[in-house]
């Protein structure tokens, strides 16, 4: 198969409605798929094919993120809560950590550390972008203890190996058809009275880590409690972080007019 070939199997996945950052993600797979195949059956030497035919389609970073303001985002917690309990729960801990649901998912009875003035959770790490042996590496992330004190309740006689987070069937929360949470998102976002089809479990994300940034959080911090990069922090919300660095920079400006206004200028001597 030459670059011509697989050029056109890369774009027919965006005939059928793909997103270009879809797209590349899925072409990443095949073309991994083709560089272990040729490292090792030596008869393989037109790897040019591939990094040609399956080269990164453009403008596939653009954020479409969205960012909720504080108000919104408990009203979507209430109004999860009003719909069902557990998933209330998951909610909430997703708008106070920011994590992904594939990391809710996997958080045990004992990551959760409840006791003492800074509860905390250890966070399971997201397999995005690391070897699969490092998913189960954890970080501690921070949360209130009005949520630590509700998940040790919701914990009480669990095994600490236990799913920390539940849905109200018994069921580990991921992404399977079974266990599928959309529906149920979509049902609360509408009656927090938003749009489903723009607010997402996603914008929870979104908006933990434009609050911190806002918070004169260190963007390092930031990434590592939310587990992504600064490459793309800054890449995906340099927006908002340009938002709040101007109102920095406005605390600093030397406002001269105000001096002449006040009539105190010393005029300098020749």
């Amino acid at each position: 198969m030459g670059a011509t070939e697989l050029r056109k199997w890369r774009d027919s996945l965006l005939d059928k409605g793909l997103a270009a950052g879809t797209v590349n993600r899925t072409k990443t797979g095949l073309r991994a798929a083709l560089e272990l195949a040729a490292a090792h059956d030596p008869r393989i030497a037109n790897q040019r094919a591939w990094k040609v035919g399956l080269a990164a389609l453009p403008d596939a970073h653009r954020a479409r993120n969205v960012i909720l303001d504080d108000a919104t985002v408990r009203r979507i917690v209430a109004a999860a809560y009003d719909h069902d309990r557990a998933l209330g729960l998951m909610i909430e801990v997703a708008a106070v950590t920011g994590a992904r649901l594939s990391q809710l998912a996997r958080l045990e009875v004992a990551d959760l550390q409840a006791d003492g003035p800074e509860p905390r959770l250890l966070m399971p790490l997201s397999a995005k972008g690391r070897a699969r042996n490092k998913r189960h590496e954890r970080r501690p992330v921070p949360i209130t203890p009005a949520l630590a004190a509700v998940l040790k309740q919701e914990a009480q006689g669990r095994a600490p190996d236990a799913p920390l987070l539940l849905r109200a069937n018994g069921e580990r929360w991921g992404h399977g058809r079974r266990r599928h949470h959309r529906n149920d998102f979509r049902a609360v976002i509408e009656a927090a009275a938003l749009d489903p089809d723009v607010v997402t479990l996603s914008a929870l994300r979104h908006s933990s880590i434009v609050r911190m940034l806002l918070a004169n959080t260190p963007i390092r911090i930031v990434s590592t409690l939310r587990d992504t990069s600064v490459k793309m922090i800054e890449r995906t919300y340099s927006r908002h972080i340009a938002e709040h660095t101007d109102a920095l920079a406005r605390r600093a400006l030397l406002d001269v007019s105000q001096r002449l206004a006040d009539g105190n200028v010393v005029p300098m001597k020749a």
